[in-house]
């Protein structure tokens, strides 16, 4: 490492006021670093002191109280104090024997001056010294930045920011993207590599005297990591501004990669667009793939599509911010995406690429991520739908999934309760409802069953419908039913009994209740709006 001066007891003991001075006890701490100088005269310092000061005192306070003397010595070093430099002939006349054999055993330093010395001129002097240590480690600290944000216009590639902060504190330099193994700056060999990262695990990944981690975050997520190593001499405050600093410069520099690369993807727009159609054979698609160095482990894919809904008649501006999101979340749970932009929607292929197989589960934890990242979190321009399509295993058959995912959305955007819906299979009764829709009056259909439910709630707002779906959904049980729907069960026993008479006593008999329970999705397949056909066809009747 190449080291800063720090001031150390050492260093001070050359001083002009410390000519006559000498080290009674703890000459093996004439090493520790010196951060400030305080002049104690209390009893107690316990709440005063931050570490590393050097303290100076005529020992008024502990006159004649040797055991008080041991007691003070002990807080110094509990609070990590450089030292103590004591004025005798005033006010002491010596130290006491427990106190030298203290400060021996914690190599703490005990200075003695045998005449009387000016402690503001020695406060000054050194106070002078400190300040002056501090505004050089400003000044190299703005040197390396600005040396830096001036290597940042012409670097091309990250390799060459961590090359930077190696030359500038000349300590191991590792780093690693999220989930990737670590990089090693300058590169050692594999048995080096193997002891530093059995070092890193015992640390527990938390910053100790030899090991400074820093996470770089992109899109409010963690995408990589740096770190510094340095074996013999320990990390200070300046090495930890330097890696701080050089974080900052390597997220800019990722992120604009990614923002030039993302840009870039807008070429293959027409290829990917005709991949979605089906035009492409599984040979044409691995020739593509295989020039774009992509080697897939699995054929396993589907198709998402996010549709990004304005509101407020605002539009949403960071699109290509959006589509870079989506790749650094999905890529971080095993898939490799392809991304096309279509208007105010975003379709992407996702390919698994790994063993695994569990991709609706990791598509889910993907989701829920993207839902909760602060980008997403920040936007109050838009709402954003996930559709997925079907589950495919053939690179071949991308244009099945991605008819089924715009299928999902579709169906979504009819649906009142969209939460959850998030994959074609699980659509179940809405996709059959869907299926019917183009060929049956599901409206009239509806109507038919329901009619008298909706008239009865409309006139007296007897939240009899509310009621049959719950009741349905509980397998006709009051005392879940009436729990669920926060009533007291003379009053669910009062609503089933009207219920009763506007469907008939049989509407809880098989094939009446199953063909309700149909009626009840159509119902809410259909009432995508507050001017629903199906209350239209209720009135009409």
């Amino acid at each position: 490492m190449k080291e800063h001066f720090q001031l150390k007891v050492a260093d001070v003991m050359r001083r002009r006021h410390f000519e006559h001075a000498e080290i009674l006890a703890g000459k093996e701490g004439i090493q520790r670093i010196v951060k400030w100088v305080h002049v104690v005269e209390a009893t107690t310092i316990r709440n005063l002191l931050k570490g590393h000061e050097l303290i100076l005192s005529t020992g008024i306070a502990w006159k004649n109280h040797p055991e008080m003397f041991c007691s003070m010595v002990l807080e110094f070093v509990e609070n990590q104090a450089a030292g103590l430099c004591i004025e005798m002939g005033t006010h002491l006349s010596e130290i006491p024997a427990d106190v030298l054999e203290i400060a021996n055993e914690y190599q703490f330093p005990i200075i003695v001056f045998k005449t009387q010395v000016p402690f503001v001129e020695i406060t000054q002097d050194i106070h002078s010294i400190i300040i002056n240590q501090q505004y050089q480690k400003i000044s190299d600290l703005e040197n390396y930045s600005q040396r830096l944000n001036k290597r940042l216009l012409t670097m091309d590639s990250y390799e060459d920011i961590l090359q930077f902060i190696f030359s500038a504190l000349d300590v191991q330099i590792l780093f690693r993207f999220k989930n990737q193994d670590y990089e090693f700056v300058p590169d050692i060999n594999r048995t080096e590599k193997i002891a530093i990262l059995k070092e890193l695990e015992s640390a527990g990944g938390q910053n100790s005297t030899h090991f400074a981690c820093t996470p770089i975050f992109l899109f409010g997520q963690e995408y990589a990591e740096l770190l510094i190593y340095s074996k013999d001499i320990p990390i200070g405050e300046y090495e930890l501004l330097i890696l701080d600093r050089t974080a900052t410069a390597l997220a800019q520099h990722l992120q604009r990669d990614l923002y030039v690369e993302e840009k870039k993807r807008v070429e293959e727009f027409e290829w990917l667009h005709g991949w979605l159609e089906g035009e492409h054979s599984l040979g044409t698609i691995h020739d593509y793939l295989e020039e774009n160095g992509l080697k897939v482990k699995s054929s396993e894919s589907v198709v998402l599509i996010s549709k990004l809904l304005p509101l407020k008649d605002k539009l949403f501006q960071d699109i290509t911010y959006l589509k870079l999101l989506f790749r650094s979340v999905f890529e971080q749970h095993g898939f490799v995406v392809f991304t096309v932009e279509k208007r105010n929607e975003l379709i992407m292929i996702l390919i698994n690429h790994r063993a695994k197989k569990n991709l609706k589960e990791r598509i889910k934890k993907a989701i829920e991520q993207i839902h909760g990242s602060e980008f997403i979190r920040k936007q109050n321009s838009v709402k954003l739908t996930i559709a997925a399509g079907k589950f495919i295993d053939s690179l071949c058959k991308i244009h099945r999934s991605y008819q089924t995912a715009k299928e999902t959305l579709r169906i979504q955007q009819k649906m009142t309760n969209k939460q959850g819906y998030y994959f074609y299979e699980d659509l179940h009764l809405y996709r059959l409802i869907s299926e019917l829709s183009k060929h049956t009056d599901l409206q009239e259909l509806a109507a038919e069953y329901l009619s008298p439910v909706i008239q009865y709630d409309e006139k007296y707002n007897g939240k009899l419908l509310e009621t049959l779906k719950v009741y349905l959904e509980c397998n006709g049980s009051k005392q879940e039913t009436s729990n669920k729907l926060y009533i007291v069960r003379q009053t669910l026993y009062h609503r089933l009994q009207k219920l009763e008479n506007l469907l008939g006593e049989d509407f809880m008999e098989h094939e009446k209740r199953v063909a309700i329970e149909f009626m009840l999705l159509v119902y809410d397949y259909l009432f995508s709006n507050e001017q629903s056909t199906v209350k239209h066809h209720a009135k009409s009747q």
